[in-house]
């Protein structure tokens, strides 16, 4: 999917006056994303691409797993199958 803000897929919003579509047609400029402003008084103000712009989803990543044979986490110096696997088990077994 193209990037937003693009000429390919730019911004687009909806507001209710010309000068709010002007602040927000102002923003983007600064920012070089493009957009496209419809100026609907009757309908409600939507910039949803705008905002999604500014608060970028970031997504959330789990810690990475552990293998049989990589040094275990604890610090002793031995594989983790050798010193603290069992102990992991135990633990996500009951949780």
């Amino acid at each position: 999917m193209t990037k937003l803000g693009t000429d390919k897929r730019p911004t687009v919003i909806r507001v209710k006056t010309a000068e709010r579509a002007e602040e927000i047609i102002a923003l983007c400029n600064d920012r070089g994303w493009e957009v496209i402003a419809g100026i609907e008084p009757n309908k409600p103000e939507d910039i949803s691409d705008v905002e999604r712009l500014l608060n970028p989803h970031i997504p959330i990543r789990g810690e990475p797993k552990i293998g049989r044979n990589d040094p275990c986490p604890c610090g002793s110096g031995l594989k983790f199958k050798k010193c603290c696997l069992k102990k992991y088990e135990k633990k996500n077994q009951r949780g």
